[in-house]
């Protein structure tokens, strides 16, 4: 530690992000990446766009991608946000819509960034446990706070509120922003996109890093009514007006209007999910019912530590999620290809 860091520096706990090991011919299954490549013809416009434009800024408003996907979702361009992951877009929110006098609520099992962030930009918050069965309780988020944010399919369980849910959420919290984290949406759940032009304190984050293909470009985004879109954009303004490179923005555009391929893919990840699970199943294994890219498990005799470092001893990569009590027996296992998940499968049987 530095004598010249700050106090706040000091009082840091930064997220820890999935391991990315640097070793050959592993069967990587710990960070959610997608096993399908990006669709060939974003790859195709990423390349066009390599050119002698790059010594040109990009467009500070990325006005033709957020039109982009404001004709893919049925909202206007000024009900669109997007940014460099949903990571910054999310760090825009909390700084633009989620400091407030009450705290802000999330749940004790779930992504690792909202308490980064909330200590970060000196945010109250109260982490609200998960119901028995690691589900969310809409309930549990009713009263006084000073806005809510979940992920939807939650992470690391992988379960899903229901579109009613997400309606029944925003009615309790009418005078509150109600973040809607949607990661991992495609694999299974509806998108509470569909409540934006009804609902003024809500606003959805998705990314293209995950049923896109494209975590290594960093492409996030956010859906709500023009007053939310205007806070996020009005932060983004003082922080970093170019948040996307030319590359990102033509390679984004592409991925989003090839929906032939988004389909496929995010379908065949769906289905590839359902068989996995069930070969666990067979192995002992139980988990969450998981809507995302990922299954959520536990074996009733092996400890998870155990099984994650067999798993490595066998060229397996999976996440081991123990900094809490309630997970500490747990494993998140990425949906690979059927290659991965079949070595992972074969793996499996050697230890259990």
């Amino acid at each position: 530690m530095s004598r010249f860091w700050s106090d706040l520096t000091h009082s840091l706990q930064p997220y820890v992000p999935g391991e990315q090991p640097s070793m050959t011919n592993l069967v990587k299954l710990n960070t959610n990446e997608n096993p399908f490549p990006p669709s060939p013809k974003a790859l195709a416009a990423m390349v066009a766009e390599t050119g002698d434009n790059l010594r040109l800024y990009p467009d500070p408003t990325c006005t033709a991608l957020r039109q982009t996907l404001a004709d893919y979702v049925g909202l206007s361009k000024e009900q669109v946000f997007v940014g460099n992951g949903s990571d910054e877009v999310l760090a825009h929110a909390f700084q633009a819509l989620l400091k407030q006098d009450e705290p802000l609520l999330f749940p004790d099992i779930t992504y690792g960034f909202y308490p980064v962030y909330g200590d970060l930009f000196g945010i109250d918050y109260r982490a609200v446990p998960l119901a028995d069965d690691l589900t969310i309780s809409v309930a549990d988020y009713a009263g006084n706070n000073g806005g809510v944010i979940l992920p939807n399919p939650n992470a690391p369980t992988g379960c899903l509120l229901t579109l009613p849910q997400v309606r029944e959420l925003l009615q309790a919290n009418p005078n509150r922003v109600v973040v809607i984290d949607e990661a991992y949406i495609d694999f299974g759940g509806e998108s509470a996109v569909a409540l934006v032009p009804e609902f003024d304190n809500l606003l959805v984050v998705q990314t293209l890093s995950k049923s896109r293909s494209l975590a290594g470009l960093r492409v996030g985004m956010a859906f709500g009514q023009a007053p939310l879109i205007a806070g996020l954009e009005r932060v983004k303004n003082s922080f970093n007006p170019y948040p996307l490179s030319r590359e990102a923005l033509a390679g984004a555009i592409a991925a989003v209007a090839d929906v032939d391929y988004f389909d496929m893919t995010r379908h065949t990840i769906m289905a590839r999910r359902e068989q996995l699970s069930q070969q666990l199943a067979e192995l002992g294994f139980s988990m969450t019912d998981s809507k995302a890219n990922f299954v959520f498990v536990e074996h009733p005799s092996l400890r998870a530590a155990d099984i994650a470092l067999a798993l490595r001893q066998r060229g397996v990569i999976v996440r081991h999620l123990d900094s809490h009590p309630r997970t500490v027996n747990r494993l998140r296992i990425s949906i690979g290809t059927q290659a991965e998940c079949e070595a992972l499968v074969l793996a499996l049987k050697e230890i259990v």
